[in-house]
C-alpha cells in the first residue's frame, strides 16, 4: 500500500490544525507555508475534508480554517479516506465490492491480504490527530505566538519523514 500525495498533505494539513487551532480559525497561507503545500492544493483538500465533516471553514477577516470535531475525536484513518485513499493493501480487499479477483476463492495469499488490510485500517483508526500532533517537533517559536512556524521534514536513515 503506497499513500498518496493527497493522502499524505490532508494528513499533515489536519495535523497543522491539531496543532494550531486551538485559538481560532487557521488560514490557509499559514498551513500552506508550514506544510510547504500551494494554497490551491489545499483548498481542494479542505473541500473534500469540509464534505465529510472533517473541518468547518470561517470566512472573512480572521477566518481560516478550524477542526470540525475535538482532535482527539478524528482519526488519521477517518482523514485518508475523506480524501478518498484506499487503505487496502492490494485492490481485492478493498472498499470496492465490486473489485474481486477471479481467483478469490482459491487464491492462497487472499486471506494475508484482508488480514493486513484490517491491521492497516485498526491502526490508522486508532491514532488521533491529537496523537499525531504530540509526535510534531519544533522549533520552540521565538514569542509567545506558535503561529507562523514553518515546520521541516528530514529523512531519516529507514527512508521515513520525521517532523523536526
Amino acid at each position: 500500500m503506497r499513500l498518496s500525495t493527497m493522502g499524505r498533505y490532508a494528513l499533515r494539513a489536519m495535523i497543522d490544525l491539531a496543532c494550531y487551532g486551538a485559538e481560532g480559525p487557521v488560514p490557509r497561507y499559514e498551513i500552506a507555508a508550514r506544510q510547504e503545500v500551494s494554497e490551491q492544493y489545499l483548498a481542494q483538500l479542505f473541500l473534500k475534508l469540509k464534505h465529510a465533516g472533517l473541518v468547518e471553514s470561517v470566512r472573512g477577516p480572521g477566518g481560516g480554517y478550524l477542526l470540525a470535531r475535538d482532535a482527539d475525536a478524528i482519526t488519521a484513518g477517518e482523514v485518508l479516506r475523506a480524501v478518498e485513499e484506499t487503505l487496502a493493501p492490494v485492490y481485492c480487499v478493498g472498499d470496492d465490492e465490486d473489485a474481486t479477483c477471479s481467483r478469490v476463492d482459491g487464491c492462497p495469499t487472499h486471506w494475508l491480504w484482508k488480514r493486513l488490510g484490517e491491521t492497516i485500517r485498526q491502526m490508522l483508526d486508532s491514532v488521533s490527530l491529537s496523537e499525531l500532533c504530540t509526535h510534531a517537533h519544533w522549533d520552540a517559536p521565538k514569542d509567545d505566538k506558535a503561529r507562523g512556524q514553518v515546520l521541516t521534514y528530514s529523512t531519516s536513515e529507514q527512508g521515513a519523514r520525521d517532523v523536526q
